[in-house]
């Protein structure tokens, strides 16, 4: 299983919010480079970096500190936050950006986001962030009428490679995963990347048994109730 440590940016410093709520972070630093390499040195070989500056404001805020990354580790790193538009993307992956995040876009834009999914192919994931089963955008402060699951089905329809599902409410909670809801998902005829809540290694666990292949995990890791080097094992063990 693939594991991708989060690095989630807000006024450049390296922080985790609760449920979403920008009102409720937590700050762990302000050299998310520094960060990434720390992951990488664990034998981390992926990573989710999500600009939240952008993601509220319609725009990538922190290319230069993805363009850094990328350049600076042998990371897979996948890019998300504020990303509307076709030059960014092309900026993103010019840069070794490995792929990047389309999310508010995906579902107010569809009509781009499967153009943009139909020419870059598996260098384009679609973020589905979920909040009561509708779909949320703008940095999780809206909630859509749209039902998560079926706007699910419609991006695989596209040809898109990987979704990349969050539930909004497990977020940074150490809850633990819904593992049903997952279930359901990895019937979908693309790759699903669990986020939002893990909690233990019972949840990577979970996951691998029900055949989903990626996972993120985020406030576990900075709150040392998870460390990167058991993580990474346990996605690696048979499962029996």
């Amino acid at each position: 299983m693939k594991i991708f440590p989060a690095i989630d940016l807000l006024d450049k410093k390296v922080v985790r919010l609760y449920q979403g709520d920008y009102e409720q972070q937590e700050i762990f630093g302000d050299d998310p480079v520094a960060f990434a390499k720390g992951f990488e040195a664990k034998g981390a070989e992926y990573l989710h970096l999500v600009d939240l500056d952008g993601a509220k404001a319609g725009n990538l805020h922190y290319f230069d500190i993805a363009q850094q990354i990328a350049e600076q580790t042998n990371l897979f790193v996948e890019v998300g936050g504020g990303i509307r538009d076709e030059e960014t993307i092309k900026n993103c992956l010019a840069a070794g950006v490995d792929r990047v995040i389309l999310g508010t876009i995906a579902q107010k834009q569809p009509d781009f986001a499967k153009a943009m999914v139909e020419k870059y192919q598996e260098k384009i994931a679609i973020g589905v962030d979920a909040k009561d089963g509708q779909v949320a955008v703008e940095g999780w402060l809206e909630k859509t009428d749209a039902e998560a699951f079926a706007f699910c089905e419609e991006v695989v329809s596209w040809g898109t490679k990987t979704i990349i599902f969050t539930e909004i409410s497990r977020d940074g909670t150490g809850e633990g995963l819904n593992i049903p809801l997952y279930q359901k998902l990895n019937q979908l005829n693309c790759e699903i990347v669990a986020s939002g809540g893990v909690a233990s290694l019972a949840d990577i666990t979970a996951l691998k048994e029900i055949g989903v292949s990626s996972c993120i995990v985020g406030k576990a890791l900075y709150s040392g109730s998870l460390d990167l080097i058991d993580v990474l094992n346990a996605a690696k063990e048979d499962v029996k």
